[in-house]
């Protein structure tokens, strides 16, 4: 059983099956859910509304941490930036605009500001947000013309990697969750889409535009 990769366009194999079916790429090193498989919108929002996601909690300031220190520690205050896929919280946004940097929210269900996907921003941030596209390649394209030259793309999703036992893995297991990456699929996206410099830390991508 073969599937077309929605990051790479090329031919996938059949990975695992269980309530859905994964399948994945020998190109990208990337991991899908069968497009049969995929979560309607209406069931994708009510999923996102169950999520605990309390922008004063401390742990949940902490966990964002990674992408919200490394902002702060690269742009100043002045430099605009994007929360992609902010959620109901908003809690990059609200963590930086405590810190005084302007930035603003999207998010397709619960702030969808179209006409910030129009501008040009210096980063923009998207936590647990891109392990939930169902078109990677046309959301990264997306992202990419957003960025001004020089500007940074902060990302966060738990990676796969071959020492993990895809069938017990805890991350596949939100069925919102449909496309998983390895450290070899964030190397094709640098080189796709023309990132100057990639690094990553644990959950945490930084792609230098």
């Amino acid at each position: 059983m073969k599937k077309i990769c929605p990051l790479c366009q090329n031919s996938a194999g059949l990975l695992y099956e269980e309530s859905q079916r994964y399948f994945t790429c020998k190109v990208c090193h990337s991991i899908f859910v069968d497009e049969t498989d995929l979560p309607d919108a209406k069931s994708e929002k009510e999923r996102y509304e169950l999520h605990d996601d309390n922008a004063e909690d401390a742990g949940y300031r902490k966990f964002v941490s990674p992408i919200t220190t490394n902002i702060e520690k690269d742009f100043s205050k002045e430099e605009r930036g994007l929360d992609f896929g902010a959620g109901t919280s908003q809690i990059i946004t609200k963590v930086m605009q405590e810190k005084g940097y302007t930035i603003s929210a999207y998010d397709p269900y619960f702030h969808p500001h179209k006409e910030l996907l129009e501008k040009k921003y210096d980063y923009i941030a998207s936590c647990e947000v891109i392990e939930h596209f169902y078109q990677p390649a046309k959301e990264f394209a997306l992202l990419k013309s957003m960025l001004k030259k020089n500007a940074k793309l902060y990302l966060m999703t738990d990676m796969y990697d071959e020492s993990i036992e895809f069938s017990s893995w805890y991350y596949k297991n939100d069925p919102t969750h449909v496309f998983f990456y390895t450290k070899k699929t964030f190397e094709w996206i640098q080189k796709r889409f023309e990132f100057s410099n990639l690094f990553i830390e644990k959950r945490l991508i930084i792609l230098s535009n």
